[in-house]
């Protein structure tokens, strides 16, 4: 048996190559950090590649890169399987020489060829071969081309004797001695032209157009999926259940007893048939988040927010998981791993679960359009950004009280522009609704089944009073916790309860309880009470799921923190928007409107400023580092600042090239 260690820089195209040899499925994105845990795959029956996690160097900073140099050494390892991007072969070759130190025959796949020569690079694989002492084998791992006899290659090259000869010294020799060998077997364009990535870059990134772009695209990213695609067939779906499943199952059950009839139509085709609709506008928002993900720009709104991050004690980088918060709390818990620090990986976890997810998503679409259908894709908006708000409250917090460390330089690889295929949209769309569907015919299935029954019997028997059955008893006990929020009746409360197993049992929960919503629901809430129990969805506790991740990568404790403290958060901040909702609707003029809007905006600002740190956190950047600036990273190759001197990006990423 081969056995393999596949490794590369982050956004190399790794997990690219790992599908195309192995014929795996792998998430694949266009932005570091897709890869957080190993994964085996066979090219034959007797060659195991192992895709270990993207790193930059070998210096053990993240838990990611401990877990491959810790392959390397305590695996029996026959061959390094190496991908560099070609496009950046200094950074990426700084790797190569530190695998070199592990006396193990490496094959250097030298990727994105396509993508050099766009830029004018020429380079000779033959003489780069010879000058480093390994194999080279040039692809392009997103067309599938180089790949042919690829087996055949690397069990030639595994034959071969590796011997460690090069000295290559320090970090800042090892670099000098890479571009002298560079120079020997590649041609660089004369002209530093600026590239389209670079182009869009100084507009999207833009120090004063680069938030309004990001908050506008987020707009226009819900009205894609709210009003002009997920929305129209979302209530087309649900005309579908309605006419050709539910309504013909009531008139076939009709001589049925009422207990058999209320199980099937009111429990299970009504549980269901209230959230499965949901599905169409749950792909919607998950293909538009993939085509941030695909282009390029998701690695942008993580240096965008490095600024803010950083002031509240976290690097830029902490905000990749929360974007991962987006799609599941699980995975963005688990891609903390990532993060170089033990203080910005436990403060990332907690405030990770408070991104919306996409299970939260049907709760959203069911109250927007019923309370605000003509603002569909604001209220939205609000409540994602609700979200980054008290994650940024909590991180300050956390980090003025229990975590008191500096803060970790900040290296980001920003990846080139590219336009997405779509096939490649349409697989990472489905990868990331197809979670939904699971949950539909397992969990939401049980559950309608199980709330069903709560709400059909009691002590005596079957009941057609929902007042008297076993939920009820169980509602009107919690129905106080969430009277300050505005919303006493039990069954809201018992939906609430009910999320904590999966949150999109929340729709389900009130489906079988309420039964027509959309005529329903305008009796139970007001347009502020609808928001704040939109808010307090937002922000309690995480499912089950991702209170399991949380528990394994950081044990019960940092687990029931979790638990409490966001239900807590989500109580008060559901309060706030009671009280507040409540003042403004009660208003009896525009000027008590704006004096209220700027008595709370102060209030706000006041209690904020209270746990913002006074100064710098970074001692690197004041002064402190030998230098005066910011500490050298051999993470970021010949890049001497990291974004912590807040310097032009364009004028980065041209010294890391």
């Amino acid at each position: 048996m081969l056995n393999i260690a596949l490794l590369g820089n982050p956004n190399v195209g790794k997990t690219t190559v790992f599908n195309l040899l192995t014929g795996s499925n792998q998430y694949v994105g266009n932005w570091p950090g897709v890869t957080i845990e190993k994964k085996e795959g066979f090219l034959e029956d007797d060659i195991k590649i192992v895709d270990l996690p993207g790193i930059y160097a070998m210096d053990t900073f993240s838990n990611e890169e401990k877990v491959s140099k810790s392959f390397l050494e305590k695996e029996d390892v026959d061959l390094i399987l190496n991908v560099v991007d070609a496009s950046n072969l200094t950074r990426n070759l700084y790797l190569t020489t530190q695998l070199m130190q592990f006396n193990k025959p490496i094959v250097i796949l030298l990727n994105m060829l396509d993508v050099a020569k766009a830029r004018g690079m020429e380079i000779d694989t033959h003489k780069l071969a010879r000058e480093f002492g390994v194999t080279v084998i040039p692809i392009v791992a997103k067309k599938k081309e180089g790949v042919d006899d690829i087996a055949s290659k690397l069990r030639e090259a595994a034959r071969k004797p590796f011997i460690y000869s090069t000295n290559w010294g320090n970090e800042e020799e090892t670099y000098k001695i890479i571009e002298e060998k560079l120079a020997l077997c590649t041609n660089f364009p004369k002209e530093d032209k600026k590239t389209i990535s670079d182009k869009i870059d100084s507009i999207v990134l833009h120090p004063i157009f680069a938030y309004p772009i990001f908050i506008g695209l987020l707009l226009l990213l819900f009205k894609f999926t709210f009003d002009w695609v997920g929305g129209p067939l979302q209530e087309g779906f649900a005309g579908l259940i309605e006419n050709y499943i539910a309504a013909p199952a009531d008139a076939a059950l009709a001589g049925s007893s009422p207990w058999f009839r209320s199980l099937i139509v009111d429990g299970i085709i009504g549980g269901l048939g209230g959230t499965l609709p949901f599905f169409p506008l749950i792909c919607t928002l998950f293909f538009g988040i993939s085509l941030f993900e695909d282009s390029g720009y998701m690695s942008r709104t993580a240096f965008l927010m490095d600024r803010i991050m950083r002031r509240v004690g976290l690097s830029g980088k902490a905000f990749i998981p929360m974007i991962m918060g987006m799609g599941c709390s699980s995975p963005a818990i688990m891609a903390t791993r990532t993060l170089e620090s033990e203080k910005d990986r436990k403060i990332t976890a907690l405030i990770a679960p408070l991104m919306t997810c996409g299970a939260k998503l049907p709760v959203y679409a069911l109250f927007v359009a019923v309370f605000f259908p003509k603002n569909q894709a604001i209220v939205t908006a609000s409540l994602y950004l609700v979200g980054i708000v008290a994650a940024i409250i909590v991180a300050l917090f956390l980090n003025r009280t229990t975590f008191k460390n500096e803060v970790e330089p900040f290296i980001l690889e920003l990846p080139e522009y590219k336009v997405p295929t779509i096939s490649a949209l349409l697989k990472n769309t489905w990868n990331k609704s197809k979670g939904f569907l699971v949950k539909v015919v397992t969990i939401m299935f049980a559950m309608s089944v199980v709330i069903w029954a709560f709400s059909s019997f009691n002590f005596n028997g079957f009941t057609e009073n929902i007042n008297d059955s076993f939920l009820a008893y169980i509602g009107k006990v919690i129905a106080p916790i969430f009277r300050p929020l505005g919303f006493s009746d039990w069954r809201t409360s018992v939906a609430l309860l009910t999320g904590l197993g999966a949150k999109e049992v929340v729709v389900n929960t009130l489906s079988i309880l309420y039964g027509n919503l959309p005529e329903v629901l305008p009796t139970v809430f007001t347009g502020v009470t609808a928001y704040a129990f939109l808010v307090f969805t937002a922000l309690y506790t995480p499912c089950i799921a991702a209170l399991a991740t949380m528990r394994k990568e950081y044990g019960n404790k940092m687990m029931f923190t979790s638990l409490f403290y966001q239900f807590a958060l989500a109580w008060v901040a559901g309060v706030i928007v009671n009280i507040v909702g409540s003042a403004f609707a009660a208003a009896n003029s525009p000027i008590e409107i704006a004096i209220t809007a700027v008595i709370v905006i102060i209030t706000a600002v006041i209690l904020i400023r209270i746990f913002t740190r006074p100064g710098s956190s970074c001692s690197s950047c004041s002064g402190g580092g030998e230098n005066g600036g910011c500490a050298n990273c051999s993470a970021c190759g010949n890049l001497k600042t990291c974004s912590m001197k807040n310097e032009n990006l364009l004028d980065q990423m041209n010294k890391r090239k």
